[in-house]
């Protein structure tokens, strides 16, 4: 058993082997993701008619994406991926600066080798927002989760307005599709948030304006705000 285990972690490490050689360059590792996210944003718009409902985004009080998650597994599973939650500033209107966080999770079951993927998650209650913000957080145990419909018209056909509090999505061949995620941990990674702002967590929850925001960032908020209006 722990000899599949390291194998899982070894395969995680080998994939996200690439992205430690970026980071030695100009950029920090931070400013990468975000850079990912926003792309991630952008083509979700490429075609509306296999992307997430533009009214679930626009009712929604938060938002993760996590680019390039990895899965790997030998039996045993496991993912892990970081990327941005944007929150809603549900009191004054608009989105507060994102934040980063991190994606981890295991599953037990006949299966081997090793994927990346985009993950999307699309939070429809304020509660999960701010039991994430309190510590560690379960899908589909701390609050419902379900495969998101897709398409522009799909909201007809689903549970949206009813039912799921968050709605996941994952793009793996360039196309996004409704996929489960129960039994992922969410967590906020307070030092990578402070290694891109120098402010922590709590302040950049709090207020939305500030000075020296990086220029990236800017540009992720500026999308989230599009795609949501």
């Amino acid at each position: 058993m722990k000899k599949m285990m390291r194998l899982t972690f070894f395969l995680l490490i080998v994939l996200c082997w690439p992205a430690s050689q970026v980071q030695a360059e100009n950029f920090s590792s931070e400013l990468i993701k975000v850079y990912e996210a926003t792309v991630v944003l952008d083509e979700m718009l490429a075609i509306p008619e296999k992307t997430i409902p533009p009214s679930l985004l626009a009712n929604s009080y938060g938002v993760i994406i996590i680019p390039g998650l990895i899965k790997a597994g030998f039996v045993i599973g496991g993912r892990y991926g970081t990327g941005l939650m944007a929150v809603r500033d549900v009191k004054g209107g608009g989105w507060f600066y994102p934040i980063m966080v991190k994606l981890t999770g295991g599953s037990i079951g006949w299966q081997i080798g090793a994927q990346s993927s985009d993950v999307v998650l699309v939070f429809k209650k304020m509660r999960s927002i701010e039991a994430i913000q309190k510590g560690k957080f379960t899908l589909g145990a701390d609050a419902s989760i379900a495969a998101g419909p897709i398409g522009r018209h799909a909201e007809a056909g689903t549970d949206i307005t009813l039912n799921s509090e968050i709605y996941s999505y994952s793009r793996s061949r360039g196309l996004f599709a409704g996929v489960s995620m129960a039994g992922a941990v969410i967590s906020i990674d307070h030092e990578a948030t402070w290694n891109l702002y120098s402010l922590p967590v709590v302040e950049l929850l709090s207020k939305k304006t500030f000075e020296n925001i990086p220029e990236q960032v800017t540009k992720f908020h500026k999308k989230i705000s599009e795609i949501t209006n």
